[in-house]
Formats: structure tokens, sequence, C-alpha cells
């Protein structure tokens, strides 16, 4: 942490929020209220990225807002502000973005999710991987296929303040414009994905409770060529 130490970027973000939201923002003085602030607000099932800002206006967040949201709230806690996006099977599910933050050397994670098993995660996993494969068995499609297939090194936003991420829209564009550019580490073989079991009747029927059908990922051909780009070659890596 860097308690102590002047933050110039956040001291200005908060400076623009109203008294009663600044009020909120700073109230929330762990983790895990981080997390719930953002389980108590719905889900967004739209394309727009929202900076922390219009997080904290709109009450709406998807992954990315709620990633970016977290990433800020932990920043004011003195954590380091650093986002790890977790990548799926191409053109089969979304991208996910974890805040995550590190106590007595391990690592945990705060997120927003349309899926119960995607969010939250104690500071307990010793390495980005364990951290990452800890998200596995919860990362499913609507077709209850299991699709996490690896994850990115982290993102230090600080590096990113000159785009504004934490009031500006824009700002959160490019956050998600440079995620695209990070070369994914993989988590299987292809063997591996190739024995993987579909998500039983029960696990399908608890993670996806709560959720807003609206915001849930369609496989299609769509997303697949930009997918495919990012993590289509990568399995073969680990061969």
């Amino acid at each position: 942490m860097n308690e102590g130490i002047p933050d110039r970027p956040l001291e200005a973000f908060e400076a623009g929020l109203s008294a009663e939201v600044r009020a909120l923002f700073r109230s929330l003085s762990h983790p895990t209220e981080i997390q719930a602030f953002l389980d108590q607000i719905p889900y967004s099932p739209e394309e727009r990225n929202r900076c922390v800002r219009n997080v904290l206006r709109d009450r709406l967040a998807h992954c990315l807002d709620g990633g970016l949201f977290a990433a800020a709230a932990l920043r004011r806690l003195g954590f380091p502000p650093l986002i790890v996006d977790l990548l799926p099977e191409p053109g089969r599910d979304d991208d996910h973005v974890l805040a995550i933050f590190k106590i007595d050397g391990c690592y945990g994670a705060v997120a927003k999710s349309n899926f119960v098993g995607l969010r939250y995660r104690e500071p307990i996993h010793r390495t980005l991987r364990e951290l990452a494969l800890s998200y596995f068995e919860a990362y499913f499609n609507v077709r209850g296929e299991k699709t996490l297939r690896g994850y990115t090194r982290p993102v230090r936003l600080t590096a990113l303040d000159k785009y504004d991420w934490m009031s500006s829209d824009v700002g959160a564009d490019a956050v998600e414009k440079h995620l695209k550019t990070l070369q994914p580490i993989p988590l299987l073989t292809a063997e591996m994905i190739a024995r993987l079991a579909p998500v039983d009747a029960r696990s399908y029927d608890a993670g996806l409770v709560g959720a807003d059908s609206a915001g849930l990922y369609r496989p299609g051909a769509a997303s697949c060529l930009e997918n495919t780009q990012r993590m289509g070659k990568t399995t073969n890596s680990l061969l």
C-alpha cells in the first residue's frame, strides 16, 4: 500500500464528486464493502462502458465498469489500482475484468458479474494463476460450456490516468482498448479442453440466480473473429 503518498489523480476525481457521492465512495473501507456496493447495483446489459463517476451516478455497471470502480475504490484504500482480464474460449463467451489486491502476499479480487460465482475472491491465492483458476468452474456460458481459457498480466491503471478513466467514459473505453492489446496467458492445454465436461444442471441454475438475461452473452460467429485474433493461437504455445 501507498499510505501517506499524495495521489493527485484520485484527489482530483474525488473533488469532482458531490459531497453525498464522495461520502459514499469514501465509506467503502474494505474490499468486501466495495464488493457489497457492486452487488447492490444492477448489472448493466449495455455495450456502453461507464467510468467510475458514472457508476456512482447511475448505480449501474457491467464487469469492466465494476472492475474500474473497484480498482479506484481499492486505490483510495492504498492498494495499487490493478485489473486483470479473464479470457474465454474464442467466440463462446465474454471476457471478465477483475480488480485485484494483495494482502500478506496473497491475491484477492473484487468483480461485478451477471453470474453468482464470478465475483469476490478472498486474498488467499498465492499466484495470479491460482486466482484465475479459482474462477474456472463458475465461468460458463448459456450453453453450459466451461469457457475460461486464459488471463492477462495485471494492468496498473495509474499508467492510464492520462485517459481520465475514473471520470470519463471515453477513458473507460481507452482501458478496454488497452486490454485487447495484451498477450493472453493460457490456463489449459488442447487436451484439457477436449475432455471438459459440461456444467451440471444444479451448478448452472445456481450460477444464474439473479442474472439479467439481457446481459448474458450469446455465443455466435459475430464476435468470434476478434476473440480468435486475441486468443486463438495461444493454446498451442503450451504444447
